[in-house]
């Protein structure tokens, strides 16, 4: 029997329909969406000292120094294309948890070189929050004394490799970083089908093992 022309444009439809669900998480593509907010703004943030830096990175090469370090001042939570809700900071850019982290208790695994390619969410207070619970919202004090916003437990950060606001280069990256939701959890909608690797760190840091932590510990450069 040989099949209609409705039953071969269906059939076709499924087809272009299911390369269009490979398509939206392909390596290509994925993390070069926008928030639903359309912000372009410049990764700036306050720091303690009033001086604009880069979006979570350390503002001194010393992060342990609270009186030169970028701030995360609001949470919000976000829709962003083919990954939907999400959690950003003030200037849009999504927040990430990492699994080799605890959430009960709070504990951060990410520190040295880790640290600047995964700048953590630092706080000296409160943060605003829109969209996110407040009762899942805390701190964790890092190994070099700063405070770190916590979301449902996981210590949270952004990540050096996201060039613009509502972009998740950082989904999955070894693994192991997850874009967090509003919920507290990581946002599995859209997974790449290859695991990537993460950014180089800063030009000007090193990656000898006592800065960057072991790869066991999926702490440094190397995972």
């Amino acid at each position: 029997m040989v099949p209609d022309k409705r039953t071969i444009t269906a059939a076709c439809g499924v087809i272009a329909s299911a390369a269009l669900a490979v398509a939206a998480c392909a390596p290509s593509g994925y993390g070069d969406g926008e928030a639903s907010s359309g912000s372009t703004a410049a990764p700036q943030l306050a720091n303690a000292t009033g001086t604009p830096g880069p979006t979570g990175a350390p503002a001194a090469e010393d992060a342990g120094d609270t009186t030169a370090v970028n701030l995360t001042t609001k949470l919000k939570a976000s829709t962003i294309k083919r990954m939907g809700k999400v959690v950003v900071n003030q200037d849009g850019y999504t927040l990430y948890l990492f699994t080799k982290d605890s959430k009960d208790p709070s504990k951060s695994n990410c520190n040295g070189t880790c640290a600047k390619i995964w700048p953590p969410a630092l706080t000296d207070g409160t943060p605003s929050i829109d969209g996110v619970p407040a009762d899942l919202v805390g701190t964790v004090t890092r190994e070099d004394g700063t405070k770190q916003i916590t979301i449902g437990g996981w210590p949270v950060y952004t990540y050096i490799g996201d060039k613009k606001p509502g972009a998740w280069k950082g989904q999955f990256v070894g693994g192991t970083w997850f874009v967090i939701g509003p919920n507290g959890k990581k946002n599995t909608t859209c997974l790449p089908t290859f695991t990537p690797k993460p950014v180089a760190p800063p030009a000007d840091e090193t990656s000898d093992d006592s800065a960057a932590g072991s790869s066991d510990s999926g702490g440094g450069y190397s995972y």
